[in-house]
């Protein structure tokens, strides 16, 4: 089964790029927000074209476009985020082959191998995901300190974790006594 916004690799033309362009309603853009996590995703645009790109892989260049809400990470207040990126996807006939049974992955997120269908929808879901804030955070918020202790007793701060802090005042101390 294939998503509406794919495309059949057999149909596409070879001597000219396939223009796409999707942008999700607002139904479309609340399961997504909800598949990633969002809090909402208020705008969506991802637009290109299909290409070939030697003889058997095809290449899919876009931009992406979109308006995302977070919750900060100190105050769990929304943070709005523009994200402006531009995709590259290139879909290998052949993938390279590996020998190892065991292989690292590479830092190259553009090449997939190619099957019957390329679905800029995913693609798009894909680069999106890749292109959010790890840790959104307000401009104003700060991660205030924690103090924990027993209850009667001086609290530990960070400044008392610092065992080298307090020489450098005896240093400066014992200049003085010379």
């Amino acid at each position: 089964m294939t998503d509406t916004n794919a495309l059949r690799v057999a149909d596409l033309p070879q001597t000219a790029p396939t223009p796409f362009e999707l942008v999700p309603g607002t139904e479309a853009r609340a399961a997504l927000a909800a598949e990633l996590g969002l809090s909402a995703l208020r705008k969506l645009r991802f637009s290109g074209r299909i290409r070939t790109s030697g003889k058997r892989d095809w290449l899919l260049e876009g931009h992406l476009g979109a308006t995302v809400v977070q919750p900060c990470v100190v105050t769990l207040e929304p943070v709005t985020t523009r994200i402006e990126t531009d995709v590259r996807r290139l879909f290998l006939a052949r993938m390279p082959e590996t020998e190892a049974p065991e292989v690292e992955m590479t830092e190259d997120d553009t090449t997939e191998p190619l099957g019957a269908w390329i679905d800029p929808a995913a693609v798009m879901a894909e680069a999106l995901s890749l292109a959010l804030p790890l840790y959104p955070r307000k401009d104003d918020a700060e991660l205030g300190q924690a103090v924990y202790t027993e209850p009667g007793k001086a609290p530990m701060r960070d400044e008392d974790a610092r065992p080298f802090a307090g020489l450098a005042g005896l240093r400066d101390a014992l200049k003085k006594d010379e």
